[in-house]
């Protein structure tokens, strides 16, 4: 733990790889989520990980959860070694509602409770809506959209109906304008926020909280690698953010804590754009980004 706080222009500490920070230096009070459980979907990696580590760190026990059993059994060793908190690996599909209701029975066998669900699983690549099969695209929206909606019912049956909770959807500002290559994701996304709002209205009567949190570029994450990250950054696309730079795991993680903890007890159906003002600003750059997917497609023949 460090206790040296940053300057307030500086972005806290991350790694780019799925492995936990060397060293932390506690903006919130360390048991801020204490005795609170998380069930978070793509746990494994990336900006779920990031999520674990930071809620663990304060004071909260974990079930990570992904369709890669050695990935989130891997992810959860990291995780209560560097925490000292108790994380379950457990596998199940979003697209598939019985795994999830199997996953969520187990947790609560194993902590008699689920506070908050941050639903953070996604599927996503670059690919022109002339040349998106019809499966594709259905893919996408049963992953993102579909995961979401699974996991948030099945939790809300089980637990928070009864219990009350949070719920905590990891979305993206793709639908705010119009994205090259990405129109399946947009859309997928655009329903997830649409589905905060309603969840919130709807499950708010039974203290059930539902907001979201939309990124822009992360650095460290599968998406900046898959999505073309190292060409964007290679055109200086970085620069034109009001920011001047990515965005880290971190970041994220701290804007997730705020809104599953009691700070944020009467916030409800928002979603927090954290993208340094990118959806605002970036480029679509059609020529270059189209050019760069037909050079993959054809190295991929």
């Amino acid at each position: 733990m460090s206790s040296t706080l940053p300057p307030p222009d500086q972005p806290p500490e991350d790694v780019e790889s799925d492995d936990c920070l060397p060293a932390y230096t506690y903006l919130y009070s360390p048991t801020l989520l204490q005795g609170r459980v998380a069930f978070i979907t793509g746990g494994g990696s990336g900006i779920g990980f990031r999520i674990a580590e930071i809620f663990m760190r304060h004071g909260c026990d974990t079930i990570i959860v992904s369709r890669n059993i050695q990935r989130v059994t891997e992810a959860a060793e990291k995780l209560r070694g560097a925490t000292g908190r108790h994380c379950l690996p457990l596998t199940a599909d979003v697209r598939q509602p019985q795994t999830l209701t199997d996953a969520v029975e187990e947790a609560l066998r194993t902590f008699s409770r689920i506070d908050i669900l941050v639903n953070n699983a996604a599927g996503n690549f670059l690919c022109p809506a002339s040349s998106l099969s019809c499966n594709a695209f259905k893919n996408v929206l049963d992953i993102d959209t579909m995961g979401t909606f699974n996991a948030s019912k099945i939790l809300y049956e089980r637990y928070f109906r009864d219990h009350g909770g949070v719920i905590l959807n990891i979305t993206a500002t793709l639908s705010y304008k119009g994205s090259v290559l990405q129109v399946h994701a947009g859309s997928a996304k655009a329903a997830i926020d649409a589905m905060t709002k309603h969840l919130a209205v709807e499950w708010g009567p039974c203290k059930v909280r539902v907001n979201g949190i939309a990124p822009g570029p992360i650095g460290g994450t599968e998406g900046m690698r898959r999505l073309g990250g190292a060409a964007a950054e290679s055109i200086g696309m970085w620069d034109t953010i009001p920011l001047q730079r990515l965005g880290n795991k971190t970041e994220v993680a701290h804007g997730a804590l705020f809104l599953v903890s009691p700070l944020a007890s009467y916030v409800t159906g928002t979603t927090l754009v954290m993208d340094g003002g990118s959806w605002m600003t970036l480029p679509n750059h059609m020529a270059s980004v189209l050019d760069r997917w037909s050079s993959e497609m054809r190295k991929s023949k």
